[in-house]
């Protein structure tokens, strides 16, 4: 690659990174572009611009400075290599970028000075930001505080009797709900089978309760996933916990709460080869309550999209187990919002509110004390703590209860009957063969029992519906994109292994059965990236792609669907928002920056029946559970400033 003069005092070192793949061909065009905007700029600011937009690649907002003066390593400081490059000991290193060059450029602006002027990068403190994600956690610290504002000056919530609950434990699935009430923010956090869904029905029926009750019209809701399947899962569940409350809350009431959950890029109307959305500030959603389920998948330029896209009465409630992976693009907003909700650290007026709806349950060990850290936002969050799924006898939660909480793992094999572990040797190990052939077989005898060609075509839906449900039977899943263990070799894997079983006949792209990912955004077809669909011959014997989306069942020619891959793998991340009956976790032979505490937790809480680990090293899963992931970012830490300005205010504009 060939530079602007001005760039040649670092070109070795881009170089050298470049054919490391340890850069992107984008992070050099960006420190090529920062050059000839400011040919004259100490070359180190076109070396940090490099590293931030290379951070922002894996996920972080903005780059490190101090740690990069910290850490010798550059795996510590940076996460270098990434995964699938080649390690070098003799890898040219960066000069020194922290304390920072003081010499004034126009490609920079100073957070606590000049962030007006316009510029390519923003330093605030410590942290180097690309100007937009600078911007982005400055709209979105704001918007979530202005919304932590109690809509209420009363002493406490009026809870109807259909509720309330005792016990000398807290039911935070109440407290959730009262603490709704209180206020146009709301963050639902929870491990899995905590009950999340059934909470937010809850929540819903008290708010619509409310407004019924004092003689409005109903509350617009409006429900949303990050990804189609998650939003068909919330569909479900809302469908249960819905009749849940049948017999309890009035039915008038339940009539009022939807069942129909969309994506939040169709929410906020996605447009075609653009990051804008048809609603925004000028032209808000219509609706006086959002739900988002599975948050922790929201990155921080979605989020950004979504507060703006809300009228400034409306209630937002966000739902997530803040433990899971953090979103594939930049931002971890849950998981940084929620950090230390174990605590509570709640604020004695929100205390005294929440015990008048505790009924006598001692709350004092989650009020707010000096020595221990909260979250940010503590008087809108709520941590359910109870698991419905995984009880005492269940290693599935045993072991994501460890990996959470960075425990010994050796103890619970050969314990529970739900988990266990296989050594692998080697790549081309029989274990791993049995497996993919066990765990597929059921889904493909199911795609191959079609009804009969002049059958009915409700007939035909329901078989489609059922052969969905099959395939979320098993999943085999990986941290890896690349190399044998990653999706690509493990796909490659399967279709061999299937078709040596006579399960499969993959001689072309497109076969029955072939399981498939969308990876990128078709606003035209109503489908988004990460949108899981099953290939089936139809009536005709024509080869149709068969996608479950708001309780029906969307039938798609495989020619209008370029960009997708198989997934008889996926990664951990692609996997969020899903659950399988039973999913296995296949572990490298070698150390990854992507092996982490998250990922592993993730990994284990999709398996709602067994959970099977895969390691072709011994003690890989040990290794990740004991390395926790970081984002760099400044939201936490922006919120925790911006709420002494907001704490006292009472929003007046009621529903």
């Amino acid at each position: 690659m060939t530079h602007p003069a001005p760039l040649l005092d670092i070109q070795p070192l881009l170089d050298d990174w470049l054919a490391r793949r340890w850069l992107r061909p984008l992070d050099v065009r960006f420190a090529a572009f920062l050059a000839e905007l400011d040919p004259d700029a100490d070359p180190r600011v076109w070396l940090a611009g490099a590293l931030a937009s290379h951070q922002l690649g894996r996920g972080h907002p903005c780059l490190d400075l101090r740690a990069l003066g910290q850490h010798a390593s550059l795996e510590d400081a940076l996460g270098l290599p990434p995964e699938g490059a080649p390690r070098a000991a003799n890898a040219l290193m960066p000069p020194a970028l922290w304390p920072w060059p003081a010499a004034a450029t126009p490609l920079l602006a100073e957070a606590d000075a000049d962030a007006g002027r316009a510029s390519p990068l923003v330093r605030d403190g410590a942290r180097l930001y690309l100007r937009r994600y600078w911007q982005y956690e400055q709209d979105v610290a704001a918007a979530l505080c202005a919304r932590a504002a109690p809509l209420s000056a009363a002493a406490q919530p009026t809870l109807p009797d259909w509720l309330r609950a005792s016990g000398a434990k807290p039911d935070w699935q109440t407290l959730a709900c009262a603490l709704a009430l209180r206020g146009r923010l709301t963050l639902i956090t929870g491990g899995p089978g905590t009950g999340k869904t059934t909470t937010v029905v809850r929540v819903l029926a008290l708010l619509q309760h409310q407004a019924i009750a004092a003689g409005a019209p109903p509350l617009r809701l409006r429900l949303a996933a990050p990804t189609g399947k998650a939003a068909a899962r919330l569909s479900e569940s809302l469908e249960s916990a819905r009749q849940r409350l049948v017999g309890l809350a009035p039915d008038e009431v339940l009539t009022h709460i939807p069942l129909t959950v969309s994506t939040v890029h169709r929410l906020l109307g996605s447009r075609p080869d653009s990051r804008h959305f048809r609603h925004h500030r000028e032209a808000p959603l219509h609706a006086d309550v959002v739900v988002v389920d599975e948050a922790s998948m929201i990155d921080l330029e979605m989020m950004a999209a979504l507060l703006d896209a809300l009228p400034e009465h409306a209630r937002l409630i966000l739902l997530g187990d803040k433990d899971q992976l953090a979103s594939v693009e930049a931002g971890a907003v849950l998981g940084q919002l929620c950090a230390h909700a174990d605590a509570g650290g709640y604020r004695p007026d929100t205390l005294n509110w929440l015990a008048a709806a505790a009924d006598g349950a001692d709350l004092g060990p989650y009020a707010a004390r000096p020595e221990l850290a909260a979250p940010p936002l503590a008087d809108c969050t709520v941590m359910l703590r109870h698991s419905h799924r995984f009880d005492a006898s269940s290693g599935i939660g045993q072991l994501a209860q460890a990996v959470r909480q960075g425990a010994e793992l050796g103890a619970l094999w050969g314990r529970y009957a739900d988990i266990r572990a296989l050594r692998l040797h080697g790549e081309h190990d029989a274990q791993l063969d049995q497996l993919l052939r066990n765990g597929y077989q059921t889904m493909l005898h199911a795609v191959r029992q079609r009804p009969a060609a002049d059958a009915a075509p409700a007939d035909w839906d329901a078989w489609a519906q059922h052969a969905l449900r099959v395939f979320a039977g098993f999943q085999l899943l990986t941290p890896l994109r690349r190399g044998p263990w990653g999706v690509a070799g493990l796909n490659t894997r399967a279709e061999q292994v299937l078709a040596a079983a006579g399960l499969i006949q993959p001689e072309r792209e497109w076969y029955p059965g072939r399981p498939v990912m969308l990876t990128r955004n078709d606003p035209t077809l109503g489908l988004m990236n990460g949108d899981v669909g099953l290939t089936v011959l139809d009536a005709r014997q024509q080869l149709r792609v068969i996608f479950a989306q708001a309780g029906a069942v969307r039938w798609i020619s495989p020619l209008r669907l370029p960009d997708v891959d198989t997934v008889f793998a996926m990664t951990v991340h692609k996997s969020q928002g899903s659950e399988f009956t039973h999913a296995a976790l296949i572990l490298p032979d070698h150390p990854s920056p992507l092996l982490t505490r998250e990922l592993a937790y993730t990994a284990i809480t999709r398996a709602k029946a067994e959970f099977t680990l895969l390691e072709a090293r011994e003690g890989m899963l040990a290794l990740a559970a004991g390395t926790e992931t970081r984002r760099q970012s400044g939201l936490g830490e922006r919120v925790a400033g911006l709420r002494g300005f907001y704490t006292g205010r009472v929003f007046s504009n009621t529903l």
